[in-house]
């Protein structure tokens, strides 16, 4: 297995005239090739709650059969329950007894309040116990606030288990969990946000979430930059995610050095990283303003520390300027700019702005459009016009108004 590294300039050409140039350079970083897959090792972390009782609950243990019928024998298997407080009920091991595990599963019995930090570490704890040469993957589910926790303590956790090459994806079950608290966590984690409105979508999502798990290929990737003298970064908010799902990524930056973290490779989505750069004034003819590297493992194979091919980033300064655009940057861009758009206006709402709120939502609707997302555009345009309207938007227009800024609708 190794690694595909493609990039693009919003625009390939730059008038020689300028002193400055502003372009977006579009990175796509996917695992590719052929090669033995890596057997995961999986950690359900469940909110057994009381506000989980009846239908929540029965739901989630018939989706998590489910997928552990879909475990092979080289796979691994944990489970942590939590209310108020939190229980291994699978400690980590390999997925032979499972029917074994189903009964524990069926065990699950609702009550208590919800603090999701006490969940979050000892699933961490059990996951790692057995991550050498596995995928390790964290699912988080709840369906409530953090009443018993510390928020901060949570996302903090999920940081923490990044640095031991742990994944940490989350799942927010009805309207009542905080959509801030667990986009932090997941963002935090490397991993994915998804919301489970009704019950009936629960075997569906978690179904999509371990098709995801298992085409992971590569793990612990870094994005390395080397910018040419002069070509330097945005200073605000310079680089960004944008697929599978929009996330503002933190960069380490040492002179003219810059470090991203992407995580987990998969085979069939790649991880498109959105870079905000200024070029400085060049002379005729083509130029080379940086390099890429991604350092990674291959669990598989049980190697650490790979790196891939330095690729050079060019581009082409003219006297006589003409753009050269490239329409899946711009598709990138507006991907980005979507999200921005949609986290505005809730800001913007949270602060009493309604008027502000709404323009920004038909802002971030328009947008959506030009991107042919239309889900996004239908939810988004929704919600401006209830807002318009004097209504209040529900929890759930809330919930769905974060999925769509993060990705498309599928």
């Amino acid at each position: 297995m190794k690694v595909g590294l493609q990039w693009a300039f919003s625009d390939a050409h730059l008038p020689t005239s300028q002193s400055n140039s502003q372009r977006q350079l579009s990175v796509s970083v996917s695992a590719e090739g052929e090669g033995s897959q890596a057997p995961l090792n999986l950690c359900f972390v469940l909110d057994r709650s009381g506000s989980m009782a009846g239908t929540p609950l029965k739901t989630v243990k018939d989706a998590a059969h489910k997928i552990i019928d879909r475990l092979t024998e080289r796979d691994r298997i944990s489970i942590i329950a939590f209310d108020h407080k939190a229980e291994v009920l699978v400690k980590n091991q390999l997925a032979t007894d499972l029917a074994g595990i189903k009964r524990r599963i069926d065990g699950l019995r609702s009550g208590g309040g919800t603090s999701i930090d006490a969940g979050l570490k000892l699933g961490i704890a059990e996951l790692a116990k057995e991550k050498d040469d596995y995928v390790s993957q964290l699912l988080l589910l709840t369906d409530g606030e953090n009443e018993h926790g510390d928020n901060a303590r949570a996302v903090k956790l999920a940081d923490v288990a990044t640095g031991y090459n742990l994944t940490v994806s989350t799942l927010g079950f009805g309207d009542h969990w905080n959509q801030d608290v667990l986009e932090q966590i997941a963002d935090a984690g490397g991993g994915s946000l998804s919301y489970i409105q009704h019950a009936e979508e629960a075997i569906a999502t978690f179904g999509r979430l371990f098709t995801r798990m298992q085409s992971v290929s590569l793990t612990n990737a870094f994005l390395n930059v080397e910018l040419a003298d002069g070509t330097r970064l945005a200073d605000l908010k310079p680089v960004a995610q944008v697929a599978p799902e929009t996330v503002e990524l933190p960069i380490v930056q040492e002179g003219n050095q810059a470090m991203i973290r992407l995580g987990d490779l998969m085979k069939d989505q790649p991880r498109v990283i959105l870079l905000n750069l200024y070029i400085p004034q060049l002379a005729a003819g083509a130029a080379t303003v940086g390099k890429l590297q991604v350092t990674y493992d291959d669990p598989a194979i049980g190697l650490t520390g790979q790196t891939s091919e330095s690729v050079p980033i060019e581009i082409a300064a003219m006297d006589d300027y003409s753009p050269k655009e490239d329409a899946g940057v711009q598709q990138n861009i507006l991907a980005l700019a979507k999200y921005r758009q949609t986290q505005i206006a809730e800001d913007k709402l949270k602060a009493g702005d309604r008027q502000g709120a709404v323009t920004m939502l038909q802002s971030a609707a328009n947008t959506a459009i030009q991107m042919g997302d239309q889900n996004a555009a239908t939810v988004l345009q929704e919600n401006a016009t209830q807002l318009q309207a004097g209504k209040e938007l529900s929890e759930g227009d809330r919930k769905k108004t974060r999925i769509v800024s993060k990705t498309q609708l599928q």
